[in-house]
C-alpha cells in the first residue's frame, strides 16, 4: 500500500472551510467521491457543503451548497453512480442527480423529512442486480463463468417485476423511514417503528437479503447493550407504502463477556454489514479511550436440540428437525489503537471454498480485505473473515513491527493525523481518506498485498478486474494506477483475446467499453500512445454510425425483421462492388428520405467522415514511416466496411440536397470525389480479408483493434 496522491485545498481558506463533524465520505462505481465539509461565514454561521471529486481529476472539484440546516450524517450513492442521497441531524434527506449527464452539475428535485430526528444510517433499495465474482475460475475463457447472476429479488417491484426505486433510513430515535419514487415523479414516504420499545439508535446499518426483505442493525453506543437486528419488509398497499418489521436474534460483543476485558472497551463505534447484500455477516468494532477491539460475526441456521422424552414420542427424522438462527463469533482480533474509520470492500467475491480456507493464489486478493483506519495515523487492510492483517500503511509515524502491541507503542503528545473517513473503490485497489483536518489522501492497494506475485499472476488478476469492469460498465480508473508500462502490451492483447472469444451478440453489447479500455491502457506507454487517436477515433465513428443509420425508417410500417441500418450493413457487406452507383441500387432509396433541415444540420458530421477516410488512403503509401495517428484502421475490416456504409448513406442523401456532401478540392470539375473514395475505400476493404503488399506490414506495438 502506497500514497496516490494529496490533496490540501490550498485555495479554501482555513478559517472558513473546516471539516464536517461528523465527515461523511461515498465513492460511486463512476470513481466520483462525495465527501462534506462546513463553510463559516463572518457571523459564525455554517453552510453544509458536498464535494463531488473526479478521481482521475481531483484538481477539478464541484461544490454543491446542500442548504441542509444540520450537519451531514450520511452520504450514498445508487449502483449507477448519477444520484446521490444526502441526510442530516434533521431528519432531512435530499437526493441528488446529474443535471444532462454532467459532474460538475446538480439538482435535488426530490426528498423526504423526519423532522427533528437525526439519520443515523441510509441506504438505496436493492434492485436485484447481483454479479459474483468467482476468482477460482479467472482462467476460464467465458464471461458467465467468471462473473455469473447471482439470484436476488428487488427489495419491492412495481407491475412486471420492474424494481421499484428509493431509499430507506434509520434515525436516532428508532424509526425506519422509506422513500418509494413513483414513474410518475411522486414519493411515498412511511415511517414505522422498529419494535414496540423503542430506544435510542446511535449506530446503524442496512443489508438486505436474496429474499427481497432488508434487514437492520442497530446498537446503542454501549457494548453492555446487546446490537439488535431486525427484518422489514416494504409493499404497496392501495398507493401507499407499508412498513412490517419482525426482531431477528440479537447479539452480545465477545469482549464484553470476558470477565477480564468485561470493562475495558465500553462503547460500540463501528457497525458495519460486510456488504450490502451480505445481511448474514457483520463487522462490530468496540473502543476506549486509546484502544479498540475488532470482531466479525456470522448468523447461521442451527438444529434445535430436542429434549429425549420428545424424542420417544415424536422421532425427528431428516429435515424435520427444528431448526433456528443463531450468531456465531468468526474471529476477533487482539487490542489495537483506537479505531478512527473503516473501510468496506464493494467486490462481491464468491469463492467456492468454505470462508476461512481460501485457495492459495486469492489468499492476498484486495477484495477479500477491508480497511481499518487508526488514531495514530496507520491504516491496516486486514482479511474480512479472518481479520488477519494482509497490508499496513504509514501516515506520519515510523514503521512499526506488525506484532508489536498498541499498549507498548509510544504516544505522541498531540493528536496524530488520522483518517475520520474511509471508502475503498468498487475493485478494492485504492482507498481514500479524508483526515481530521480535511485532508483527502488517495492510497493505491497492490493486488499482492505486499508479497511476491508472478508476473503473469499479477497480469491474470489485473486482466480479470478490467473484465469485471468491461461486464458491469464500472470504471476503471482504480485499475490504471497499478499498470506499469511494460505490461500495456500484454493486457491489451490478452484482453482483446478474452473479448473474442466471448458470443457474437455479447461482444456487439460491449464493443465501446472495450475500445474505451484500450485507450486508457495505451495512454500508460510510450509505446502504445500513438494508438490512442486511433482508438477515440473508432469510439466517435461508431457514434456516428449510430446516429445515423437511428435516423433511418422503414417505408411501410409493418417490415420485416430487419431495420433499415441492419439490411445496409448486410448489403454492403455482400456486394463487394467499387462502384458506389451499384451498392446503391440494391437499396431501398425510400427508407432514406430525411427532412431538408436535418439532412443539412448534418453537415459536419458527414464532413468528417469524407475527410477521415480521405486521411486514411493518404496515409497508406506510408508504409515505412513511424506510426501515426489512423495507422490500425488500415487493417481493421469492420472500421472499413463501417466507413463504406456511411459512404454509401452520404451519397443517398447528396442525391435529396446537394449542399449536405462533403466538401472537397478537386483536380477537375469533372472529377466525382466521392465515387474515387469509395472506389479506392473498397479496395483497402477487400485487401483486409486477404494479405497483400498494398498494405503495410504490422509494427511491433501494434495492438489488435
Amino acid at each position: 500500500m502506497d500514497l496516490a496522491y494529496v490533496c490540501e485545498w490550498e485555495k479554501w481558506p482555513k478559517s472558513t472551510h473546516c471539516p464536517s463533524v461528523p465527515l461523511a465520505c461515498a465513492w460511486s462505481c463512476r470513481n466520483l467521491i462525495a465527501f462534506t465539509t462546513d463553510l463559516r461565514n463572518d457571523d459564525q454561521d455554517l453552510t453544509r457543503l458536498i464535494h463531488i471529486l473526479d478521481t482521475e481529476h481531483p484538481w477539478d472539484v464541484h461544490s454543491i451548497s446542500s442548504e441542509h440546516s444540520e450537519a451531514i450524517t450520511c452520504l450514498e450513492w445508487d449502483q449507477s453512480g448519477s444520484r446521490l442521497l444526502s441526510a442530516d441531524a434533521n431528519g432531512q434527506i435530499k437526493c441528488w442527480s446529474m443535471a444532462d449527464h454532467l459532474a460538475n452539475s446538480w439538482e435535488s428535485p426530490v426528498g423526504s423529512l423526519v423532522e427533528g430526528d437525526p439519520i443515523v444510517a441510509l441506504s438505496w433499495l436493492h434492485n436485484g442486480v447481483k454479479l459474483a465474482l468467482h476468482v477460482e475460475k479467472s482462467g476460464a475463457s467465458s464471461f458467465g463463468e467468471k462473473f455469473s447472476r447471482v439470484k436476488f429479488s428487488p427489495s419491492l417491484t412495481l407491475f412486471g417485476g420492474k424494481p421499484m426505486e428509493g431509499w430507506i433510513a434509520v434515525t436516532v430515535s428508532g424509526l425506519v423511514t422509506v422513500s418509494l419514487l413513483k414513474p410518475s415523479g411522486q414519493v411515498l414516504t412511511s415511517t414505522e417503528s422498529l419494535c414496540r420499545l423503542r430506544g435510542r439508535v446511535a449506530l446503524a446499518d442496512i443489508a438486505f437479503t436474496g429474499g427481497g426483505n432488508i434487514v437492520v442493525a442497530t446498537a446503542d453506543g454501549s457494548s453492555a447493550s446487546p446490537v439488535q437486528f431486525y427484518k422489514v419488509c416494504v409493499s404497496v398497499v392501495s398507493e401507499k407504502c407499508r412498513i412490517d418489521t419482525e426482531i431477528l436474534p440479537s447479539l452480545f460483543m465477545r469482549c464484553t463477556t470476558d470477565l477480564n476485558r468485561k470493562d475495558k472497551f465500553p462503547a460500540i463505534t463501528h457497525l458495519k454489514f460486510l456488504a450490502r447484500d451480505m445481511s448474514e455477516q457483520v463487522l462490530l468494532c468496540a473502543s476506549s479511550q486509546t484502544s479498540s477491539i475488532v470482531e466479525c460475526w456470522s448468523l447461521r441456521k442451527e438444529g434445535l436440540p430436542v429434549n429425549n422424552i420428545f424424542q420417544q414420542i415424536s422421532p425427528v427424522v431428516g429435515d424435520k428437525q427444528p431448526m433456528i438462527l443463531k450468531w456465531r463469533i468468526l474471529s476477533a482480533t487482539n487490542d489495537l489503537d483506537r479505531v478512527s474509520a473503516v473501510a468496506l470492500p464493494k467486490l462481491p467475491i464468491s469463492l467456492t471454498n468454505t470462508d476461512l480456507k481460501v485457495a492459495s493464489d486469492t489468499q492476498f486478493y484486495p477484495g477479500l480485505g477491508l480497511a481499518l483506519a487508526f488514531h495514530d495515523g496507520s491504516v491496516h487492510i486486514v482479511h474480512r473473515l479472518s481479520l488477519q492483517t494482509m497490508a499496513i500503511f504509514y501516515s506520519s509515524t515510523a514503521p512499526r513491527s506488525m506484532d508489536e502491541p498498541a499498549i507498548k507503542r509510544p504516544r505522541t503528545t498531540g493528536p496524530a493525523v488520522h483518517f475520520k473517513a474511509m471508502q475503498l473503490s468498487w475493485t478494492s485497489l485504492a482507498l481514500v481518506g479524508i483526515d481530521n483536518h480535511g485532508k483527502l489522501s488517495m492510497l493505491r492497494i497492490s493486488p499482492s498485498m505486499g508479497h511476491t506475485l508472478d508476473v503473469n499472476l499479477a497480469l491474470r488478476h489485473l486482466l480479470f478486474l478490467l473484465e469485471y469492469c468491461m461486464v458491469t460498465g464500472y470504471d476503471w480508473w482504480d485499475i490504471l494506477l497499478h499498470v506499469q508500462p511494460t505490461m500495456v502490451q500484454s493486457l491489451v492483447e490478452r484482453l482483446h483475446e478474452e473479448y473474442t472469444r466471448q458470443k457474437a451478440a455479447l461482444q456487439q453489447v460491449l464493443s465501446t467499453r472495450i475500445l474505451a479500455m484500450k485507450a486508457s491502457l495505451c495512454k500508460l506507454s510510450p509505446c502504445t500512445v500513438t494508438l490512442v487517436c486511433d482508438y477515440h477515433a473508432k469510439l466517435f465513428l461508431i457514434a456516428i454510425s449510430s446516429t445515423l443509420k437511428s435516423l433511418l425508417r422503414p417505408h411501410i410500417l409493418n417490415t420485416p425483421d430487419k431495420s433499415p441500418g441492419d439490411r445496409l450493413t448486410e448489403i454492403c457487406a455482400k456486394i463487394t462492388d467499387v462502384d458506389i452507383d451499384k451498392v446503391m441500387i440494391n437499396l431501398k432509396t425510400e427508407e432514406f428520405v430525411l427532412d431538408m433541415n436535418t439532412l443539412q444540420a448534418l453537415q459536419q458530421l458527414l464532413q468528417w467522415v469524407g475527410d477521415f477516410v480521405l486521411y486514411l488512403l493518404a496515409s497508406l503509401p506510408n508504409q515505412g514511416a513511424p506510426l501515426r495517428p489512423g495507422h490500425s484502421f488500415l487493417r481493421d475490416g469492420t472500421s472499413l466496411g463501417m466507413l463504406r456504409e456511411l459512404m454509401v448513406v452520404i451519397r443517398i442523401w447528396g442525391l435529396l440536397k446537394p449542399s449536405c456532401l462533403p466538401v472537397y478540392t478537386a483536380t477537375s470539375d469533372t472529377q466525382d470525389s466521392m465515387s474515387l473514395l469509395f472506389r479506392l475505400l473498397t479496395k483497402l476493404w477487400i485487401c483486409c480479408e486477404m494479405p497483400s503488399p498494398l498494405l503495410p506490414a504490422p509494427h511491433q506495438h501494434t495492438n489488435p483493434s
